[in-house]
């Protein structure tokens, strides 16, 4: 299309979300104030949760069946239409998606988003965790919204959202992936700050020099940090100042998964009543999940999760350009189809090939 100006990108991988304009219509669905305030860190409390399980602790299990009935339940495959739903290709793996997005970061404009779209790939055996990121530009077809004003068109995979809540947020994914979703976790990233400094904040290693955006526009040095839960929820919302704008954001929102997830792994906080205690309250009030899922399960299956063994992916995508007025994300169909064939098949040892 005359229209379409890319300018081209390889896949990005690693193994330690692009967005709607501000001006784009918020959700469809009604949400929960508390819900609205903020939704980014991708998988941050789901992970870090299941870590509440490690070692058998039964301190940790007895937290965890107490808020299981406090977590915030979302009807996320409601009016999915089940005959156009990817098959079960795997027994035994697990595909989690998990929605974010940060409504009171400072650029934000429009109404609460879903700015970070990750499918989490949880094999048959539960030995590791592939984290795969979908910049929330991507261009892909979304499904008819349920009441029929929305969609069936191309536009951003974020747009899914805002048309038609979770569930069309499900058969969008699904449809651009072929990968069946099992499970549905959102995050709401006001809780961010808290849940770091529950741990006690984490460590980064920030691979350049350079200063935030917004105020009060800390400079982040080169090399390793420590950091508490404003700072490092500061150096995850840039983006503006890398050439490659939200891939860089999406590197230092995996980082940052990674940090928590080892720092909770190995701070102490299961032997800590008082940090224990902090953490799951920060927790508790920062995520949604759907329905069927169990919090108390999830602990005891990945209760050896650990950063060691996560691998993050980001979609294969061919650069960016424009589509009409839209600045977009083109995704690599050809790779992504091999990708996502291997993690609808649970080929764990064909995922991060496929991702290169």
């Amino acid at each position: 299309m005359s229209d379409r100006q890319r300018t081209v990108a390889g896949p990005h991988v690693s193994t330690s979300s692009s967005e709607v304009d501000p001006g784009d219509a918020g959700p469809g669905n009604a949400t929960a104030p508390r819900r609205r305030r903020g939704r980014r860190i991708l998988l941050i409390t789901l992970l870090v949760l299941v870590l509440l399980g490690a070692g058998g602790a039964g301190a940790a299990a007895l937290y965890l069946r107490s808020v299981e009935s406090d977590i915030e339940r979302v009807d996320a495959f409601e009016g999915v239409p089940q005959e156009a739903r990817p098959p079960v290709a795997a027994a035994g793996a697990m595909n989690i998606m998990i929605l974010g997005s940060d409504s009171r970061d400072p650029e934000t404009t429009g109404g609460s988003r879903s700015d970070t779209i990750i499918v989490a790939h949880l094999p048959k055996g539960r030995k590791s965790a592939q984290l795969i990121s979908i910049p929330r530009d991507t261009w892909v077809h979304v499904p008819r919204s349920k009441d029929g004003q929305h969609g069936d068109r191309d536009a951003k995979i974020n747009a899914a959202y805002a048309w038609g809540g979770v569930p069309l947020m499900v058969q969008t994914v699904e449809q651009f992936t072929k990968v069946r979703i099992d499970h549905v976790a959102i995050v709401d990233f006001a809780g961010f700050k808290e849940i770091i400094d529950a741990l006690g904040g984490i460590d980064i290693v920030s691979d350049r020099e350079f200063t935030s955006i917004h105020p009060p526009f800390r400079t982040f040095a080169k090399g390793a940090q420590h950091m508490d839960g404003e700072t490092a929820l500061d150096y995850s919302r840039q983006r503006k100042q890398f050439p490659d704008g939200d891939f860089a954001r999406i590197r230092h929102q995996q980082q940052v998964i990674k940090a928590i997830l080892d720092k909770a792994a190995s701070g102490g906080i299961l032997t800590n009543p008082g940090r224990l205690n902090a953490f799951v309250k920060a927790s508790t009030s920062s995520v949604s999940v759907d329905k069927g899922m169990s919090l108390l399960d999830m602990a005891t299956d990945l209760r050896g999760l650990r950063g060691s063994n996560l691998a993050f992916f980001t979609s294969p995508t061919k650069g960016t350009g424009r589509v009409g007025t839209e600045s977009v994300v083109f995704p690599d169909t050809v790779k992504a189809r091999t990708f996502y064939d291997a993690v609808r098949r649970d080929a764990v040892s064909e995922i991060a090939p496929a991702g290169k």
